[in-house]
């Protein structure tokens, strides 16, 4: 045998050539086992993920942890009271409140919100300036809770110049109930005229066939008399009981009381009652120069009567910001910030709904409302409680609207947990203890909507 036949490696035996496949291919799939799913290998994954598990970490987990761990010890920190601050929590009237007020806020906000959404997003579709509508009903999404506070504050002011919903009101208010002529006005001190009740003034005598009954006033507005005539007495009349209404003041000084003195003004439009025996058996209102005229068969012998409604204060319009109204003004604002936030989902979900559908219901005669009723909105409903599950999580946390809306005389009516929170925590009687009970109590109810909401997502996933 040559040189040339022995093989190289000096082994007699030829090696099967299915053996170095069967090798490799143990050493791939042990290869594979190594790498993940996605093909990637465990310790690379955990290199990337790292970073974002200490952020998780630093701002999810230790928060939680140690709000959990601080709840369980008194204002000093030093104290541990277990279940205390938890117990306080329910039995504390403000916090009571604030639960109370969280509840009408989960209830109440999310879902007007959603149901303004939905009505905005049907009704816009088929409009023309429907894009634009949109825009203008969700542009308030683009401003800031401080910015939105602030200017609900403005518009919620008490004083009908300055509050754009009191000016409306009153408005409105004075459409249907003319306003008193002379709000605040009284008689003239040594006048013939007395406080009689209700805000109404009355002569202590009688009147007398021809004579003219004398009504001198003051505290009279300077802008009720900006326009009025020069006051003018009243003469003798035939048949008649005559007098007259005036401001008895004038400019610069001078004037002589119960006397009407060149310059001073007629009041105008007031209702003057001849009265007896409690009863109004006659009544008038004094003219332009401030006269007036009542039956002498009537009058004579009776008293005369400035009734209140004469002189009642100007409607003020409503106090929005009170202890009663305030929680249901605040949510208005609250809507008017995130109803365009609900109608662009819900316009969005409504855009995708099979229009054949739509029409096929149409055709077998059912009307708009019938359609909208049993076929948009059913289609809809994933939306809608995509929609109305994240504006309950928000709500919970509401806090930066109610601490800048609410003026500090009704603070306490409007208070809700997450401000609480801050004031336990943070405000005169620091309780960190409190305050981390608070934290942990807020955490347990927004985890049952999450639950929920995650739940869906997984069903969603499914399908």
């Amino acid at each position: 045998m040559s040189d040339a036949d022995v093989p190289a490696d000096g082994g007699g035996a030829d090696v099967p050539a299915d053996a170095g496949a069967g090798a490799g291919a143990t050493g791939g799939g042990r290869a594979r086992r190594r790498r993940g799913v996605t093909g990637t290998r465990a310790w690379v994954a955990a290199v990337f993920l790292l970073p974002a598990l200490v952020l998780l970490g630093a701002l999810v987990v230790y928060p939680i942890g140690f709000s959990v761990y601080r709840s369980l010890f008194d204002a000093s920190g030093n104290g541990f009271v277990g279940l205390g601050n938890y117990g306080q929590m329910f039995s504390d009237d403000g916090i009571r409140t604030a639960l109370r007020n969280n509840v009408v806020w989960v209830v109440v906000a999310p879902t007007v919100s959603t149901a303004l959404g939905l009505i905005f997003a049907v009704l816009t579709e088929r409009v023309r300036w429907g894009t634009a509508f949109k825009l203008v009903v969700f542009m308030p999404m683009a401003i800031s809770m401080l910015a939105a506070g602030i200017i609900f504050r403005l518009v919620y002011d008490q004083d009908p110049q300055r509050g754009v919903a009191n000016a409306v009101w009153v408005g409105v208010h004075d459409t249907f109930a003319a306003p008193a002529p002379f709000p605040g006005a009284k008689p003239r001190p040594n006048a013939d005229l007395r406080p009689s009740g209700g805000g109404s003034f009355t002569t202590a005598s009688v009147v007398r066939a021809g004579s003219p009954v004398k009504l001198p006033l003051v505290a009279v507005q300077p802008g009720d008399v900006r326009d009025a005539k020069q006051a003018v007495a009243a003469g003798p009349r035939p048949g008649l009981v005559t007098g007259t209404a005036w401001l008895d003041f004038t400019r610069g000084g001078g004037g002589r009381p119960n006397v009407i003195d060149p310059g001073e003004r007629a009041l105008a439009g007031l209702t003057v009652q001849a009265v007896r025996g409690g009863a109004v058996v006659a009544s008038a209102t004094t003219a332009a120069d401030g006269t007036f005229a009542l039956p002498a068969g009537k009058a004579v012998g009776a008293r005369i009567r400035l009734p209140g409604a004469d002189f009642a204060a100007a409607y003020n319009g409503v106090d929005w910001l009170g202890p009663a109204l305030v929680t249901p003004a605040i949510i208005g604002s609250y809507v008017w910030m995130w109803a365009g936030f609900a109608m662009v989902l819900i316009a969005a979900g409504l855009a995708g709904v099979p229009r054949e559908l739509l029409e096929a219901a149409r055709v077998d005669g059912a009307d708009e409302w019938q359609v909208f009723r049993r076929i948009t909105v059913p289609l809809l409903a994933p939306v809608l409680v995509v929609v109305l599950v994240t504006l309950m999580i928000n709500v919970l946390k509401i806090f930066d609207l109610v601490y800048i809306i609410a003026p500090g005389s009704s603070l306490r009516s409007a208070n809700v947990l997450a401000l609480q929170l801050f004031q336990s925590s943070f405000g005169t009687d620091v309780d960190e203890g409190l305050g981390s009970a608070i934290a942990v109590f807020l955490l347990l109810l927004v985890l049952p909507v999450m639950y929920v909401n995650l739940r869906r997502l997984r069903k969603e996933r499914r399908r």
